[in-house]
Formats: C-alpha cells, sequence, structure tokens
C-alpha cells in the first residue's frame, strides 16, 4: 500500500474548513495564523506560500511577514511580541530555518505557548512528554495519522525512528510510545544501524540524507514513514530509497505526496484547536 498524504490531508482539511466555519459563526472571526519568514531560502518560501494558500482554502485569517536575511533579532522577537498580544493570532510559526546569524533557540521562546502551533517550545513539548499534548509537533502528529490511516495498529509494534531532532525525532518517539509502540530511537552514533532498523514493525525515517534507508534494512511487510525531503539532480526523494523498499513494505508513504501535505494540515489543526480553546 502506497499512504496517500494527499488524500489523506484534503479529508481532515475538509473537516477543518467546517470547524472553522462553526468559529466564525459563533465568534465573529475565523481562526487567524501568522508567519514570519527571514531570508530567501528557495524551499522555506515554497512551504510559507502553501501554508498561506492552506489557510485560505481551510477558511482561516492569515498574515506573512517576511523579513530580509539581515534583520536582526530584536526585531523577529518585536514581531513575535506583537503578535502574542494580536487576539486576531491564534497560531504563530517562524519558519525555519533562519539565516546563519540568528539562532532559533533565541527567539521562538518569545512565542506564547498557547500560540505555539509547530509545538516546540519546552511547555508544549513538556506536555507531550507527560502523556498530556496540546498542541502537538505538526509532522510527528501527521505521521500518526497517516500510519492509522493505512489502518495499522501500533500497540504492541517495534518501532524505530531514525533521528532525534526537537521538531521531528524527538516528539516522534513519545508519540508512538504514547500508542503503545515499543520505541527505539536511531541516530548517527547508533552501532549496528541496520540490523535495528531491521528488526522494526514501523520505520520513521527522519534523518535527512537521499534514500539512506535502502531495501535490506527494511523487514518483510513492515510500514515505512519518509519524512525526509531531499533535492538530487533537481528531483525531490526521501530518505528512503522508494523503488527499492516499495515492494518489500506492507505500507509506505511517497516523496512528495506523503508526509508534506499532512504537516500543513496538522499546523491548521493546531491554530483550530488554539482558536476554539479561547
Amino acid at each position: 500500500m502506497i499512504i496517500d498524504g494527499k488524500a489523506l490531508s484534503a479529508k481532515i482539511r475538509g473537516d477543518i474548513k467546517e470547524e472553522a466555519a462553526k468559529l466564525k459563526a459563533a465568534k465573529g472571526r475565523a481562526p487567524g495564523l501568522a508567519v514570519i519568514i527571514a531570508g530567501d531560502d528557495p524551499a522555506s518560501r515554497v512551504y510559507v506560500r502553501n501554508k498561506i494558500l492552506a489557510c485560505g482554502e481551510a477558511g482561516f485569517y492569515s498574515v506573512h511577514k517576511e523579513y530580509p536575511a539581515d534583520v536582526k533579532k530584536e526585531e523577529l522577537i518585536d514581531a513575535i511580541l506583537t503578535l502574542n498580544g494580536d487576539e486576531a493570532i491564534d497560531g504563530i510559526l517562524v519558519q525555519l530555518p533562519l539565516p546563519k546569524h540568528l539562532n532559533a533557540e533565541e527567539i521562538l521562546p518569545f512565542i506564547d505557548v498557547k500560540k505555539d502551533v509547530d509545538g516546540l517550545s519546552a511547555y508544549q513539548q513538556g506536555l507531550l512528554l507527560q502523556g498530556t499534548p496540546d498542541l502537538i509537533s505538526c509532522t510527528p502528529n501527521g505521521v500518526i495519522e497517516l500510519i492509522k490511516f493505512a489502518g495499522v495498529s501500533i500497540a504492541g509494534k517495534d518501532a524505530v525512528v531514525i533521528g532525534r531532532s526537537n521538531m521531528v525525532g524527538k516528539p516522534m518517539a513519545m508519540l508512538l510510545l504514547g500508542e503503545n509502540a515499543t520505541v527505539t530511537v536511531c541516530h548517527s552514533k547508533t552501532k549496528n544501524l541496520s540490523e535495528v532498523v531491521k528488526r522494526a514493525d514501523i520505520v520513521v525515517a527522519a534523518i535527512g540524507r537521499a534514500k539512506f534507508i535502502t531495501a535490506d534494512m527494511i523487514k518483510d511487510g513492515a510500514v515505512v514513514i519518509d519524512v525526509g525531503m531531499n533535492s538530487v539532480g533537481g528531483k525531490l526523494c526521501g530518505d528512503v530509497d522508494f523503488d527499492a523498499v516499495k515492494d518489500i513494505a506492507s505500507a509506505i508513504t511517497p516523496v512528495p505526496g506523503g508526509v508534506g501535505p499532512m504537516t500543513i494540515t496538522m499546523l491548521l489543526k493546531n491554530t483550530l484547536k488554539s482558536a476554539q480553546s479561547k
């Protein structure tokens, strides 16, 4: 089974649009998302454009704040603080990566934790760690939805997450634990990586290396979720060698068209949730 992230995303976004319309009818305003981008990274610009388009399609109010690559830290912080106090804004997202002279760890903590729709704050990730999540990191949350969409029961399965970033790997592990999987997190220092991955019933690849996961690393019938987004020869590909693995896996996500659409959908879902909680 090739797991169609576009189809699942379309279904969930339809539900989000309906809920947004109900919220607007009840409270007189739509959910609001603000996106801040600094610099000229082409991929970031595509992501931001897609997020703004998705807001429009869902009936959300959106704000797009764009800054040059040489923007000062204080200017971004001031923008965040202003948005924190804006009642029309329910979610604030700072597009990563930031220009090299800026440190995200010095900027992101200024986002109001109740508007942290990326789920990256210590507060939101702490709730996830405690098993009481609120605004969940978008990509990992989308991965869980994709696995369930494929009809896979996660409980009791051996799951391997390849990558330990705060944005994907760590929250992914916590979500899988919350679904009662037995979870192993692999990274650059993991010994015998191929053997560890080969044992997995569920593999989530988020290592950022094109076609790193090969067919010999996958157990027959495993579910493979590819979070990677890499460019090789001008074409997008994931962290998994899709053509080689698809005939071994029982279910697999393509790149593009798998996890990517779900990340933006979960961003909309978090923004709606934030708006509904007021």
